[in-house]
């Protein structure tokens, strides 16, 4: 629970694992309510409150072992923001994808030992990965070794859906209106039935938190056929993502642990 700044913990407030800042470094130890966070500017400050039994919490070494072995959702964000709080849940979730990336460098690789479960479509779109994106190089090698072909998107005006551009590894690659390295444009024009897709954060009812520039969900208002997976740590899962009219859901998400199904929304 959030509640208003004080030095008063509540019963029940936090009080389990989830509730436990995860810090990293040499062993810390938890003794009580020290976690604040600011949800937004304009609003008043507010403190959540943990009161666990003390005891000690993994240092770097552990919870990167626990992510490598396990898929532990370490530093899951618990906030319930709307959608006009979206700003600071891809701050969160920005700070938590990059932490992954540091505890785990050889999610990638395990994610693409999975390449089996993925649904069928050919063709394939993916992407490549800017700064803490999970890497889809290895997946890509493994979908190729499926008989499955690849391309990648490409921005050709910042306010329309991306067209996609047939690819393989080793192609040469230019910057798009986005940014984003794209294959040259003498490349052939493909639409894909099958779409992997990075994110921020996921929900198991397919809720994906993308970057906010809005470039998937309008592609994917265009191909609506297309299936829509997300590709990600599994740590990037959190409860239920705020959801607006322009957003689209995922048909599935694949992690380092495995190909899951997004589940039909109550």
């Amino acid at each position: 629970m959030l509640r208003p700044t004080s030095k008063t913990t509540f019963p029940r407030d936090l009080n389990s694992l989830d509730g436990i800042c995860p810090c990293l470094g040499s062993r810390a130890r938890a003794h009580g309510a020290h976690l604040a966070t600011q949800v937004r500017e304009d609003l008043p400050l507010f403190t959540v409150l943990a009161a666990p039994p003390p005891f000690l919490l993994p240092g770097a070494d552990d919870e990167a072992r626990l992510v490598r072995t396990q898929g532990v959702r370490l530093g899951r964000l618990h906030l319930s923001l709307t959608p006009h709080d979206k700003a600071g849940l891809r701050a969160e979730a920005r700070a938590l994808r990059k932490r992954l990336a540091g505890l785990d460098p050889e999610a990638a690789g395990r994610a693409a030992e999975h390449v089996s479960a993925l649904p069928s479509g050919d063709p394939v779109a993916v992407y490549r990965a800017i700064g803490s994106e999970l890497d889809m190089d290895a997946l890509s090698l493994a979908l190729l070794a499926q008989g499955r072909t690849l391309c990648l998107p490409v921005v050709l005006e910042r306010d329309a859906p991306m067209i996609f551009r047939r690819w393989s590894p080793g192609e040469p690659l230019e910057l798009d209106q986005a940014g984003v390295p794209a294959p040259l444009p003498l490349a052939e024009t493909v639409v894909p039935e099958l779409i992997l897709t990075p994110l921020l954060a996921f929900d198991l009812h397919g809720g994906r938190l993308g970057q906010g520039g809005g470039y998937y969900d309008r592609t994917f208002a265009a191909l609506p056929e297309a299936i829509r997976i997300g590709f990600a740590y599994a740590g990037q899962q959190v409860a239920d993502l705020p959801i607006e009219a322009h957003d689209i859901r995922l048909h599935g998400v694949l992690t380092e642990v495995g190909y899951t199904a997004a589940r039909k929304v109550p």
